[in-house]
């Protein structure tokens, strides 16, 4: 087998893990037409939910397995364990910077959620009380799968075309898809805060932004300096942290 199609298959795979973890969270049939009720039953429901993210993450481990190495990115200890290539970067480093930076993000997220939290809406608070998210759904698809479609996916296309247009690829190359990965996802949830709220506030959108801006900052650069399974380990350890705060301070 090709060792590029093997490298994705593996990925798909992975990620396709992630999107299934999402069965285990409690969707709430309350805020559904009464109509789609009556035609899908809910069981029903929770499958067709995997359908798009399903999509959208082979379009991205297409795309990252095409291109993340001819941008200088890597996958080495997949890549290691598929023996598709020798690692460039030992699986140790890629804990402890993982661990670390994951750590960080997810307390800067608990921070962010302390400041604004007097200050949203009760319409935005009730929807996440609603919305049970499972921690193996956090870990699953947020820490994985999320991370195939953000940076391994858009972040390295991002990188690519500018690679192309400037035939250069220096900082300014990386820190672009960073940034840009990183405000699309912040910018993706936009549609669930207008669908739960009716006239969200600026604070609320600012929140949103900033909240999800923060993590796509550390993982990305993780993805480029320590390889993809570095940018995973972050994100999840970045939900631990979240947890523990959610406890502590009772942001949900």
């Amino acid at each position: 087998m090709n060792v590029k199609l093997k490298l994705g298959v593996a990925l798909f795979i992975l990620g396709l893990f992630g999107v299934f973890t999402m069965l285990t969270i409690t969707i709430p049939l309350d805020s559904l037409p009464k109509e789609v009720l009556e035609k899908i039953s809910p069981s029903t429901l929770k499958y067709l939910v995997l359908i798009n993210p399903t999509i959208l993450l082979l379009i991205a481990v297409v795309i990252g397995t095409l291109l993340f190495d001819k941008v200088g990115f890597s996958v080495p200890t997949i890549s290691t364990i598929l023996k598709i290539e020798q690692p460039k970067i030992k699986f140790i480093e890629q804990i402890k910077f993982g661990i670390l930076l994951g750590l960080l993000t997810g307390i800067l997220t608990t921070v962010t959620g302390l400041i604004f939290k007097t200050s949203l809406p009760q319409e935005f608070i009730d929807i996440g009380n609603k919305i049970k998210i499972t921690t193996i759904a956090r870990f699953g698809y947020g820490g994985i799968t999320e991370e195939l479609l953000m940076r391994f996916g858009f972040m390295t296309l991002v990188v690519w075309i500018i690679f192309k247009i400037t035939k250069k690829l220096g900082n300014s190359t990386y820190w672009t898809g960073i940034i840009l990965a990183s405000i699309i996802f912040a910018v993706g949830h936009f549609p669930v805060v207008f669908n739960a709220v009716q006239n969200p506030t600026i604070s609320l959108l600012t929140y949103v932004l900033i909240g999800n801006s923060i993590a796509g900052l550390f993982f990305g650069w993780l993805y480029w300096k320590k390889g993809l399974e570095a940018a995973f380990i972050g994100h999840i350890f970045a939900h631990v942290a979240m947890i523990i705060g959610e406890q502590l301070f009772q942001l949900q």
